[in-house]
């Protein structure tokens, strides 16, 4: 095996002794957890393999730290850190979600109420720039701004390469309490209750229906006097309508949305005991690469994650439910840790009181012949002050783009880490080459 070392050595070799000028992609050994867009242009680019620069380098446990590779999946993190009866602040819901990509593209769960998202308990990092220099990011170092800046620009600022990042305790099983409302305005009250108080390890929540409001609230528990698995025939979104409470392994708590997380396919008894084990997410996103070429996009159901500020939810859904009024959603609230440098100063200027904003993941929506529910999406965002993340399909304009995203940092990071443009800028790949434009 190589050492971390050997590996970085290699990959700074490539990249410094390219010669050709086309756009430069990563390859990497798990699926990229992305909406499918069977047009994106990246499937032609050359790659930089950096598919071996996944390993768990060391875990602290008096210290609660963990050093790590890009490519090591939050199933495998998990596997090492409960060991010492530990966990990271944030695990996104798919197992093979790496943590690499968990700051490159963002994350959440049930515990970012508290901690934001996987990056905000990120110490340090090691990044290969474009022409194959080797920097240590830190919040408190000279590469500060390349450290919060590299959040959310999907491999556009460079190759992180190793990553330092803090753990939290944790305990064997997970007990689940679901609230249930019949009001967004007593949802509210709930979520904000929790969120003051920090009175519980876990809460997020599943919206089955305009009457139909639950919240899921999990607290770390040393014994159980029974547990559930969703990873195969039952479905994880379901039993919060059907159940009270629940006992849930810790490991299998933070993976309850493997199958999906409101568009679990298939449903019924019969095609989840013939098929349930195999029609994970990872699966699915496997074989529709491999058949991307025979897949129409505009079948692809809507698939999106909107940052809504609390301040702004009532509006939100007043205007969702003219609109769309798809359901069931999924309901995460975020704290927002730090004035984000990656986000504009012109943003964050319409929400000056908004220190929590709630996901709303909107899972498996058919689209509508002759209706862009992405854009709809995008200009109610902006109206209301919000934000989306970037993993599904865009169709800001540039200026636009840029009024929600601080162009003026990002392009100071890019000057230093990516001066020829080989990683592209994180307008074009995310607006553009995602759908086949460029």
């Amino acid at each position: 095996m190589q050492s971390h070392e050997q590996k970085v050595d290699r990959i700074c070799a490539e990249l410094k002794n390219r010669t050709s000028t086309k756009p430069v992609s990563f390859k990497k050994k798990v699926v990229s957890h992305q909406v499918p867009k069977p047009k994106d242009g990246r499937y032609l680019d050359e790659k930089i393999d950096i598919s071996d620069l996944n390993d768990i380098i060391s875990v602290d446990p008096e210290k609660r730290i963990c050093v790590a590779e890009p490519g090591v999946t939050f199933i495998d993190l998990i596997k090492a850190t409960l060991k010492h009866g530990l966990a990271p602040f944030t695990v996104p819901e798919l197992k093979t979600i790496t943590i690499g990509g968990g700051v490159a593209g963002g994350t959440l769960e049930s515990m970012s109420y508290k901690f934001g998202g996987f990056h905000d308990s990120c110490l340090e990092y090691e990044v290969i720039t474009a022409v194959g220099d080797v920097i240590i990011c830190a919040p408190d170092n000279q590469n500060s701004l390349i450290f919060q800046m590299l959040h959310g620009t999907f491999g556009t600022l460079g190759i992180i390469s190793k990553l330092t990042f803090k753990l939290v305790p944790a305990k064997p099983f997970v007990k689940m309490t679901y609230e249930k409302y019949t009001s967004l305005e007593d949802y509210k009250e709930a979520t904000w209750r929790h969120y003051k108080a920090r009175d519980v390890d876990f809460m997020d929540g599943i919206i089955h229906s305009p009457k139909e409001w639950v919240l899921c609230i999990g607290n770390f528990a040393d014994t159980a006097p029974y547990s559930h698995k969703y990873d195969w025939l039952r479905i994880f979104y379901i039993s919060t309508k059907e159940r009270k409470e629940d006992y849930i392994k810790t490991s299998d708590y933070f993976f309850r949305y493997e199958q999906g997380v409101t568009n679990v396919f298939p449903k019924s008894f019969l095609g989840r005991l013939f098929f349930g084990k195999i029609m994970g997410t990872t699966n699915v996103l496997n074989l529709v690469v491999k058949l991307r070429r025979f897949i129409n996009p505009e079948r692809i159901p809507v698939t999106i994650d909107l940052f809504i500020p609390f301040s702004k939810i009532t509006a939100f859904f007043e205007w969702y439910q003219k609109e769309m009024s798809f359901f069931p959603l999924w309901w995460v609230p975020y704290k927002i840790v730090r004035r984000y440098e990656w986000i504009s100063k012109e943003l964050f200027d319409k929400n000056p009181g908004d220190e929590l904003f709630i996901d709303i993941a909107i899972y498996g929506m058919p689209r509508k012949k002759g209706t862009n529910y992405y854009r709809l999406m995008e200009e109610e965002l902006m109206r209301l002050g919000g934000i989306k993340t970037l993993i599904s399909n865009n169709f800001y304009s540039e200026e636009e783009f840029w009024k929600i995203w601080n162009k003026q940092n990002y392009n100071t990071v890019k000057s230093q880490t990516d001066p020829n443009n080989i990683f592209r800028d994180l307008y074009t790949k995310t607006c553009k080459t995602m759908r086949g434009l460029d």
